[in-house]
C-alpha cells in the first residue's frame, strides 16, 4: 500500500517499511509525550516510547514510525522499537565521503559496516547506551541504536535512518531490518514504479 503522502510535492525521499510499522502523528506524538492522556486511543500506555520518540523529534526528526514485532526467538511476546527519519544539512562534498564521515565519527560504535546502495553510498552504525533517564523506565535498561547514513545526491544533505528499542539482544534483527528500509530509499519519485509495498516520503 503506498501512502498518501507519498504523492504529495513536497516529498523529497522515499523509502518503503515492512510489515509492523505504524506512523505517528508527530504532533500529536509531542502532546502525548507531555501528557499520555493524549495519547492516540491504540497507543494508550506507551508512555517510554512517546518520551523517547519526542527525544529524537527535539533532535530533528521529521518523521516517526512504532514498530511491532513478536518474539519468535524468545516468548513471542512483542518487541517495541522506534523508527525514525532526520535530514542533516552540510557543506558540499562528495556522497562517498559523507559516508565515510559517518563511520569515522563513530568511535563507540559496536558495529560498523559500509553499504552500497541504489541510491548510493551509505553508512550503517550500531551503538548501545544507557536508556535516558527521561524514558521513565525506572531500572536500567540498555537501548539499542541503529543508524543509517544515506547521502543525498545534492551532496548538501544526508538523511539520517534511525531503529532505537530496548531488545537488544535482537541486534542482528534490527540490523538487517534497518539496511532493507535503507535499501529502498530513493530521492527521485518512485511512485511510477510503485508496487504494494508501504511508500512513505519524508517531508521538511
Amino acid at each position: 500500500m503506498v501512502d498518501d503522502s507519498a504523492r504529495s510535492e513536497d516529498a523529497q525521499v522515499w523509502f518503503a517499511l515492512p510489515p509492523g510499522f505504524v506512523p505517528l502523528p508527530l504532533q500529536e506524538l509531542m502532546a502525548a509525550a507531555h501528557d499520555p492522556a493524549q495519547a492516540p486511543g491504540p497507543l494508550t500506555g506507551l508512555g517510554p516510547v512517546f518520551r523517547l520518540a519526542r527525544l529524537f523529534v527535539e533532535a530533528g526528526a521529521v518523521h516517526c514510525c512504532l514498530g511491532l514485532h513478536s518474539d519468535d526467538e524468545g516468548d513471542g511476546g512483542p518487541l517495541l522499537s522506534l523508527f525514525t527519519l532526520a535530514w542533516r544539512a552540510t557543506g558540499w562534498v562528495p556522497r562517498s565521503v559523507h559516508a565515510a564521515r559517518a563511520v569515522v565519527g563513530a568511535e563507540e560504535a559496536e558495529h560498523i559496516e559500509s553499504l552500497d546502495l541504489p541510491c548510493g553510498p551509505a553508512a550503517l552504525v550500531q551503538t548501545r547506551l544507557d536508556a535516558p533517564s527521561e524514558l521513565g523506565l525506572g531500572a536500567p535498561y540498555e537501548l539499542l541504536q541503529v543508524t543509517a547514513h544515506v547521502p543525498c545526491f545534492d551532496g548538501r544533505r544526508i538523511a539520517i535512518l534511525s531503529l532505537a528499542t530496548t531488545a537488544v539482544r535482537h541486534a542482528e534483527h534490527y540490523r538487517d531490518l534497518l539496511r532493507d528500509i535503507a535499501g529502498s530509499v530513493s530521492f527521485e519519485d518512485p511512485l511510477p514504479d510503485a508496487s504494494d509495498s508501504d511508500v512513505v516520503p519524508n517531508k521538511d
